[in-house]
This record gives C-alpha cells, sequence and structure tokens, in this order.
C-alpha cells in the first residue's frame, strides 16, 4: 500500500506544474487596469500603498532569497534529512524551535525556504514548530517583562514551546493517516 503512495508522488513530481501563479499575477494586472479605467483616483492610492508595502518588506525578502541561495548550495538532503529529517530525533525539534524563535521578518517570506527544505526531506511537523515558535520574539521579551513580569513570561514562553510541538506533533499524526492528501 505504501509503495503505491510513493509511486503515486513520483509520477506527481514528474508532471509539469501549472502556472498559477502567472495566471494569478494576469487576474491581478487585469483587474487593475479596468479599476484604473473606472476610479484612476483610487488605484493610484493603491498603487502607492502596494509600493509602500513592497518597500518595507524587500529587506526581508532579500534576506530570504539570500538564505534560500546559501541552503540551496551547501545543504543537501543528507544534511537536512540528519538535522531535520525523518531521523532527527530531539534534535530536529530543538533546531526547530529555536530557528523559529530567532526568524524575524515577514511570515510568507519564510514558505519558499520552507518547501525547499521540505522537498529535500525536512519532517512536515517541524515546518509546523518552527511557524509556530515564530510567535516568540526575542526583542519584544523585556518589554513583555516590564508590562507582565518574569513569572508571566516565563511560563508563557514555555507554554508556546509545547504548543508548538504539540502542534508539530498533530501535524506528523494527521499525515500519517493522510499521507496522499497532505
Amino acid at each position: 500500500m505504501r509503495q503505491k503512495a510513493e509511486s503515486r508522488n513520483v509520477k506527481k513530481k514528474g508532471k509539469r506544474q501549472k502556472p498559477y501563479g502567472i495566471y494569478f499575477l494576469c487576474s491581478v494586472l487585469f483587474l487593475y487596469l479596468l479599476l484604473f479605467l473606472l476610479e484612476p483616483a483610487n488605484i493610484q492610492k493603491s498603487l502607492k500603498a502596494s509600493g509602500h508595502v513592497l518597500f518595507q518588506i524587500f529587506p526581508a525578502l532579500c534576506l530570504i532569497i539570500f538564505l534560500m541561495g546559501i541552503v540551496n548550495y551547501f545543504v543537501n538532503p543528507r544534511t537536512v534529512s540528519k538535522y531535520v529529517g525523518k531521523g532527527s530525533g530531539i534534535k530536529g525539534w530543538f533546531w526547530a524551535i529555536s530557528t523559529g524563535v530567532v526568524s524575524h521578518g515577514p511570515i510568507y517570506a519564510w514558505y519558499p525556504l520552507l518547501r525547499d527544505l521540505r522537498s529535500q526531506g525536512m519532517r512536515s511537523g517541524l515546518i509546523a514548530v518552527f511557524l509556530y515558535s515564530r510567535a516568540i520574539k526575542i526583542p519584544l521579551l523585556p518589554l513583555m517583562v516590564h508590562y507582565f513580569g518574569i513569572p508571566f513570561v516565563v511560563i508563557l514562553t514555555g507554554l508556546m514551546i509545547i504548543a508548538s510541538i504539540v502542534q508539530g506533533h498533530a501535524v506528523e499524526m494527521i499525515e500519517g493517516r493522510f499521507p496522499n492528501q497532505v
């Protein structure tokens, strides 16, 4: 049964993927053009706002692209497997939590890097742990201590780490039950 699922996954990987990104881009450009004809002043405001957002996230995007290049150049599937793959054990959970805590920038900028790591063998549960652990922000901890006190911050941070591990196990359990759908 497992071999059938694996052979189906291999066949999917061999197919050419549909360019959904191109469809989305064309749809957005078409809508902007249509709305420009109806409300040119509002579209100019919208384009300025979009440019402002792009300007804000540009440094994070550059960092993520750089990190993806480093990962693709230096990290091979065997290394990924060793640290965050199926046999990584406690070490993988530690890496996912610690890198999630120290990661910065917008969350969506990390998705391509995590996809690449997953394709090289990173466990889905560890991706969930990484994403959940990002809620712990090191620069904000002193401010939290100031407003809420050390016991609260320590307990909350500990519970967030525990919850991230629970989420990771839940993702792996669900993925194990439904290997073809996830």
